[in-house]
């Protein structure tokens, strides 16, 4: 009612709402058709931001999320082609000149490095590391870099198209390619020089599994059904129940490695061209990288690409926090690889041929570079991180090195800079610890789309 006025003494107040509402406007037309009008305003703004809200989401999720097909990609009108590499970029990688003026030095054994790699990145294999690794070296020597254009991944489910890559022309030529894909072959191979080096890492399918559930589960609607505290195991007690190949995500929790790398992850395991696929990975890539022996993985790249050794010194990035489910063990690991097991047969050769490969450059060489390597990590560690392990989202004082967090919860782990650190230690130390979308905008990739998913995240606090 209006302040001025008041229910004269012995009156009765109104005992219901709506009887108070009558009375208040009647006494106070003017008051209350305005409050009215502030309340309908207020409705109608928020009806409005919502139809907004809605509209931005659906056309941002048929931007983000691309019809996912099993079947092989078509190629670009030019796939066959190949691209026109510039003579004058290339020209100091092959002289003699100084480290100081454009990286390039010859090794022991004759070699100058290859700047020319295609790193296809597999999930949850480590890969993001080996991404920090390779941005580094791009940009110490200046090389030309093939982005995805508003996405830190190429349209990933679909199969990768060189269209998709950021101020892509006919016949253009980069050095590296290195972010997330479903590989397409003909149209990587289309983009790099040729005698460009291809390398991969992969890792136990078991736990591969494991940390894609983790990971992706949130974006997988076939595990919001799950119910319990371990989803994981009930999901692997009976994972035919639950599973639908055709659901939306399902590629991430089932032989995911096989798909990333552009096969059917559906095939029977019996098939013929099971086989034909492993070896045809074989053919492509010179190197199959293990995430399990990263370090000597490591030291068989360097030398694969005659790089030195601070060119491969790592911090480990995009790992995840202890999950409070236990690891997998005894059954329930069992049947991880056996519900992987395209994945499994792939591991189970690559391990063998890493390790004949391990034996061709001689193990006790081998584990004296592995701890050249590790002593130099460690150093690094000491210069560059403050408090010298990595840190909860909530710990990291800049949003810099701020990784990309899972939906729903903050699992992933990042580091602080140390506050004093030498100016010769300064940029290396800032570069190992920058996470893969902050160094993407650093050097010049368009992420809008990825901006732009972060900012509604925050705003809703996904």
């Amino acid at each position: 009612m209006c302040p001025s006025q008041r229910i004269p003494l012995g009156s009765q107040a109104p005992s219901h709402p709506v009887q108070e509402a009558v009375i208040n406007f009647r006494r106070c037309p003017t008051e209350m058709r305005l409050l009215l009008r502030k309340r309908w305003e207020s409705m109608a703004k928020g009806l409005v931001l919502g139809t907004l809200l809605t509209s931005c989401l659906l056309l941002l999720y048929s931007y983000v999320v691309p019809p996912l097909h099993a079947g092989l990609a078509s190629t670009t009108s030019e796939a066959s082609a190949p691209c026109s590499p510039d003579p004058h970029r290339d020209k100091p990688e092959a002289t003699a000149a100084t480290p100081a003026a454009n990286g390039s030095r010859t090794g022991a054994g004759g070699c100058h490095p290859r700047r020319d790699i295609v790193f296809m990145k597999t999930h949850k294999t480590a890969s993001s590391t080996l991404l920090n690794i390779l941005f580094r070296f791009g940009q110490k020597h200046g090389l030309k870099f093939a982005f995805p254009n508003g996405r830190n991944d190429f349209h990933y489910p679909s199969f990768f198209a060189r269209s998709l890559v950021q101020d892509y022309r006919p016949g253009a030529c980069f050095n590296i390619i290195c972010n997330h894909m479903r590989f397409h072959y003909d149209e990587v191979r289309g983009l790099v020089p040729p005698g460009a080096v291809f390398i991969t890492v992969i890792r136990d399918p078991a736990r591969l599994f494991e940390s894609s559930f983790h990971y992706f589960g949130a974006v997988v609607p076939l595990t919001w059904k799950l119910s319990g505290g371990d989803k994981l195991a009930e999901f692997l007690r009976d994972p035919d129940r639950y599973y639908d190949p055709s659901g939306y995500n399902a590629h991430y929790l089932r032989n995911l490695l096989f798909f990333d790398l552009g096969y059917d992850s559906g095939l029977d395991p019996g098939s013929p061209r099971v086989r034909e696929h492993i070896l045809e990975v074989e053919r492509r890539f010179q190197l199959v990288l293990l995430q399990e022996y990263f370090d000597e993985s490591l030291v068989l790249l360097r030398h694969l690409l005659c790089w030195e050794l601070e060119d491969v010194l790592y911090f480990k990035l995009n790992a995840r926090r202890d999950s409070p489910e236990p690891r997998l063990s005894g059954e329930l690991y069992r049947r991880a690889t056996a519900w992987n097991r395209l994945d499994a047969l792939l591991y189970r050769h690559f391990n063998a041929s890493f390790w004949r490969k391990v034996d061709a450059f001689g193990r006790q060489r081998m584990e004296r570079e592995v701890a050249d390597l590790r002593r130099a990590n460690e150093r690094m560690r000491r210069i560059c991180i403050d408090g010298g392990q990595a840190v909860d989202a909530a710990s990291i004082q800049d949003s810099a090195l701020q990784p990309w967090q899972p939906l729903g919860v903050k699992s992933i782990l990042g580091y602080n800079l140390k506050k004093s650190i030498s100016r010769q230690h300064e940029q290396l130390c800032r570069r190992m610890l920058t996470p893969e979308i902050q160094y993407l905008t650093d050097l010049g990739a368009n992420l809008w789309v990825t901006n732009l998913l972060k900012l509604l995240r925050d705003f809703l606090r996904w």
